[in-house]
């Protein structure tokens, strides 16, 4: 009997076994995600009739944002891990000035980490960088009023 020949079929076994996996735990992410996805925006526009999710087109729409967001994740959380660790080698090299740190940490680790139909049908951007919010700005930057 040949023993190479045996040891090479167990590689190529373990490696379709690997493939298979991830396949089926990437399969079991889209179907947790997409649902709760959903709900969400029903809750919050009970009145839109544009991609209800009883539909097809709504149902076409909820398999393209699922597949999107299997190819965008990746990208915005690799981006938002090196963004973490930039800003913190920020902090640290800028003897502990958290606004340095924080203006980077605010662009990696904000903005969107899925796709939505809404976000497909262009009713709502796609935010790859984060934004802060209007109550994160600095308080000099409002002009005071005159006191009379």
């Amino acid at each position: 009997m040949n023993r190479y020949s045996s040891s090479s079929n167990r590689l190529g076994a373990a490696s379709s076994l690997k493939l298979v996996a991830v396949f089926l735990l990437l399969a079991l992410c889209t179907v947790t995600i997409v649902p709760s996805v959903w709900s969400q925006e029903s809750a919050a526009t009970p009145s839109s009739q544009g991609t209800a999710g009883g539909t097809a087109s709504g149902a076409g729409m909820g398999a393209a944002a699922a597949v999107s967001t299997i190819l965008y994740f990746p990208l915005k959380a690799a981006f938002a891990i090196g963004g973490g660790i930039v800003g913190g080698l920020a902090y640290l090299f800028s003897g502990g000035n958290e606004q340095s740190a924080k203006s980077i940490w605010t662009t990696s680790l904000l903005g969107d980490y899925y796709i939505s139909p809404d976000q497909l049908e262009g009713n709502r951007p796609i935010r790859f960088l984060g934004v802060a919010e209007s109550n994160d700005a600095p308080a000099s930057a409002a002009a005071p009023e005159a006191i009379r």
